[in-house]
């Protein structure tokens, strides 16, 4: 019987997926830093980019909002992200299944994946795994648009990375359709370019962002040995368990060299051709960050505009690297079947949820009571979320990090801290009605009145040890509902 790789191959990406994702595929949501989906998500400004701050959830958002009809969409998108990607790394890659089936599990599991799915980076690993469907159309010329839909729907992070892979297609192909591809990626980075171009005169990217955001050394060989083993991502909590080990983590960089090194000597294809560029170009700017002057020069062009801010996480550009390195896996597994469990063996730490690191919860009875009255209520106003803080540690989510999910559960703008603190510091916020509360909390007295001059309806603090200290400045409140998790107070609107 003759092996027919088409309709196996994507299955792959379907099992790594369910092996990966294991206790997040249970019902309820995956709460982890900036993966952040919620019961019943409100249709706001926010979802679009008109309420302040740089637009990075759009139309990400939206997408996830508009899908949430749906069971279980979050697990459908997650697991969505690891089919398309291996299903596309296979038909990117010519020669034999093995060479196929050992490229497709590379991609799928990686430190990069493994890193940016623990950082809750979901919008760009789905541009991620259209990365191989991109190059594939660029080169020969068809259908580019439908390619870009899942960096285009990622938003700008994913659109940024697969831009990289547009570019060194076109290079290959010598500028050929050079001037309907540019047009093509203008038009579908639109939903994000727009508001983005709106607020730039409104808005800031803190420059201490470069040093926040730059890789870090997460292997026993350096920040660049990180950053070439795909790793090497600036928030130590989003490293699977083990990952550091030394055994594994120099087979994982000698695994990387050896793949590049195959194209390096004879880039034999346009195909790999494009990808060497492509992971070079990508690799470059990821190592901008790990030197002083390379710091000191992003910080100036940072301060110089907003713009250059797409360049502090420059780990991000890793991800072509690691499209790179499966082009070059393909070719050096073309005859080895038992290639296909190599990217596994020597990173077990992702399997399962990262033993256990990812898993799905239910939102308290107090966020759904919130969400309902506050959704309910005719009267205008705005929404102060408290303790000021981007990231939150509920109890409920088992202690895990996650973004401020307030803003994605009412109705009505939501002013949360925008102004992440990556240890002992703190960028400035970017919504300038951020800024203006910020500076109404740091100062003395009461607040029920300030607040309710400016605008907000309602105060709505997550139960934790500085609750009793934050509720005393609301003298005056009308306490809406006070349970174990959540308290929320309306205020009088006065203006």
């Amino acid at each position: 019987m003759t092996l027919r790789p088409g309709y196996f191959l994507p299955l792959l990406g379907l099992a790594a997926g369910l092996l990966v994702l294991g206790p997040a595929l249970a019902p309820g949501f995956v709460l982890s830093y900036d993966m952040v989906f919620v019961p019943d998500p409100a249709r706001t400004g926010a979802m679009f980019g008109t309420t302040g701050g740089f637009p990075r959830q759009v139309p990400s958002d939206a997408v996830a909002a508009a899908l949430s009809f749906v069971p279980y969409s979050q697990q459908f998108i997650l697991l969505t992200i690891f089919v398309l990607a291996a299903w596309g790394m296979s038909r990117l890659v010519p020669g034999p299944w093995p060479g196929k089936a050992a490229a497709a599990v590379f991609y799928v599991w990686n430190p990069y994946v493994a890193e940016r799915l623990l950082l809750g980076h979901w919008a760009l690993l789905l541009g991620y795994a259209g990365l191989p469907w991109v190059l594939d159309a660029v080169l020969r010329r068809r259908r580019l648009w439908a390619a870009l839909l899942p960096a285009a729907i990622g938003g700008f992070a994913a659109m940024n990375l697969t831009l990289l892979v547009v570019v060194a297609g076109l290079v290959v192909m010598r500028g050929r359709g050079a001037v309907k591809a540019g047009v093509t990626f203008v038009v579908l980075a639109l939903p994000w370019l727009v508001p983005a171009l709106l607020q730039a005169s409104g808005t800031r990217t803190d420059p201490l962002g470069v040093d926040l955001f730059a890789a870090r050394a997460d292997t026993p060989f350096g920040t660049f040995g990180s950053l070439l083993s795909l790793g090497g991502i600036w928030n130590a909590e989003t490293v699977p368990p083990g990952y550091a080990s030394f055994f594994t983590a120099l087979l994982r960089l000698l695994l990387v060299c050896a793949c590049l090194a195959a194209l390096v000597r004879a880039p034999r294809t346009d195909l790999e051709r494009a990808a060497l560029l492509a992971g070079s170009v990508g690799l470059a700017l990821a190592s901008i960050g790990i030197t002083g002057p390379g710091r000191a020069a992003l910080r100036g062009l940072v301060e110089w505009t907003p713009a250059f801010g797409v360049l502090r996480d420059g780990q991000l550009y890793v991800g072509v690297l690691a499209l790179a390195a499966a082009v070059g896996l393909g070719r050096l597994a073309a005859s080895a079947p038992w290639a296909v469990i190599v990217p596994v063996a020597l990173l077990p730490g992702l399997a399962w949820g990262a033993f256990g690191t990812l898993r799905s919860v239910d939102f308290p009875d107090d966020w759904l009571r919130a969400q309902k009255a506050i959704n309910a209520d005719p009267v205008e106003g705005k929404v102060l979320s408290l303790p000021w803080g981007a990231y939150r540690r509920f109890e409920w989510n088992h202690g895990r990090a996650v973004m401020d999910p307030l803003p994605r559960m009412v109705s009505r703008h939501v002013v949360w801290d925008d102004g992440f603190t990556v240890g002992d510091r703190t960028l400035a916020n970017e919504d300038p009605l951020a800024v203006e509360a910020a500076r109404l909390l740091d100062g003395p007295g009461g607040l029920t009145r300030p607040l309710a001059e400016a605008g907000y309806r309602y105060v709505v603090i997550s139960k934790d040890a500085s609750t009793a200290a934050l509720r005393a400045r609301f003298t005056g409140a009308e306490p809406l509902l006070d349970g174990p998790a959540l308290l929320v107070l309306r205020l009088d609107h006065t203006g």
